[in-house]
């Protein structure tokens, strides 16, 4: 897999961070774990508190920062509850397939991974892994949902040497 992600960098903050590098294994891993062979391409905004608030009022009618936002390109959720989403659709022959937009809010991520003991690097690969699952159709909306995106999370996080973050 050749996960491709466009990040676009808002605030200032995240340049320290090596973003590009995170953004990338993630991306990777992620894809790999699911056996996603075909190209793909996502973009990641990196953005503070106050973006990221109107974003999630505006798309979500919640009018606070929160740590990740996803805007999938298409629809994969499954049709049963824990079940398996759909495959995304190639692109255009020679083209990566298009994932979908992710967010970052600088703010929240630090002040969780403060709070939880955790490596700054650590907590945002996770968000990230947690936004491209979503974009794949994945959600935590229900019970047998979560069980099955939690427990990829955990398996994904572990292939890049990380701990359990739950």
């Amino acid at each position: 897999m050749v996960a491709t992600v466009d990040i676009v960098i808002e605030a200032e903050a995240w340049e320290a961070l090596g973003l590009e590098v995170l953004a990338n294994q993630a991306a990777e891993a992620t894809l790999r774990h699911l056996a996603l062979t075909e190209a793909a391409e996502l973009s990641l905004l990196a953005t503070d508190d106050a973006r990221i608030a109107r974003l999630n009022a505006d798309f979500r009618d919640r009018d606070a920062p929160t740590n990740v936002l996803s805007w999938p390109a298409e629809d994969l959720s499954p049709e049963t509850p824990g079940g398996q989403p759909a495959r995304p659709e190639a692109g255009f022959p020679g083209e990566p397939a298009f994932l979908g937009d992710i967010a970052l809010a600088w703010e929240t991520c630090v002040r969780e991974a403060e709070a939880a003991g955790k490596p700054l690097r650590d907590h945002v690969t996770h968000l990230i892994v947690h936004g491209l699952l979503h974009l794949l159709g994945y959600d935590h909306i229900c019970d047998e949902d979560a069980l099955l995106m939690e427990g990829l999370e955990v398996a994904i996080l572990r292939e890049l040497g990380l701990p359990d973050p739950y």
